[in-house]
């Protein structure tokens, strides 16, 4: 014979729903929040490689003097542009590198490795610009002008004129990071069918067991 069955009845309390597959990992461990801080760090440190790039890269600007002002050598250079437009594109290649790394390194991605690397290329870019500036040629142009001589030209001081350069390299960094880990991080398992999840109602008798005797 077969077992009876009771059936649910309405009045108990509904069956939790079972927890989505990674679940657990989804979560942000303080392992997560190590890594983000380390890449922070190590991008950060990158900065210094942006200024000695940036100083022996960009064009340079003359100046000269007539011992009693400093005028501009040529006054259609675009140098002082230029100076903008290598900062940018050293910071948009240096964005592209970090990101490649850190996906390269954790490729499961995560908030905390995204923060860490925005806030790393942001202080990165920062550390390139005002350590560029102290590497560059001096600012003080009468004491450069006065050891030059009359009429010889010397170079003039890095200048940023667009200080949005400064954005190239974090937003760079954080959008290359997000397209490899939307294309190639590895994907949670796809669940499973209804009927697997959520079982039905009530169970039927074994069709194939012996039937009872009648009476």
């Amino acid at each position: 014979m077969t077992e009876a069955v009771t059936p649910p009845s309405p009045f108990d309390p509904p069956s939790l729903p079972p927890e989505k597959p990674g679940a657990d990992e989804a979560a942000i461990t303080p392992g997560d929040i190590r890594d983000g801080a380390a890449v922070a760090l190590m991008v950060a440190v990158a900065g210094v490689l942006l200024a000695l790039l940036w100083v022996w890269l960009a064009p340079r600007v003359q100046y000269v003097s007539n011992g009693e002002a400093v005028f501009l050598r040529n006054t259609e250079s675009e140098a002082r542009i230029g100076a903008d437009g290598t900062f940018f594109l050293l910071s948009a290649g240096l964005g592209v590198l970090s990101a490649v790394g850190v996906f390269l390194w954790r490729r499961r991605g995560g908030v905390p490795l995204v923060i860490g690397l925005g806030i790393g290329s942001l202080f990165a870019a920062l550390v390139g610009w005002r350590l560029g500036l102290w590497l560059g040629p001096s600012s003080d142009l009468p004491a450069v002008a006065a050891k030059a001589g009359k009429g010889v030209p010397f170079d003039a001081p890095l200048q940023m004129l667009a200080h949005g350069v400064l954005l190239v390299w974090p937003m760079t960094a954080v959008l290359v990071h997000l397209g490899l880990t939307a294309l190639w991080s590895p994907r949670d398992p796809e669940p499973g069918p209804a009927w697997a999840v959520y079982p039905p109602p009530h169970v039927h008798a074994d069709p194939a067991a012996p039937k009872p005797p009648r009476p």
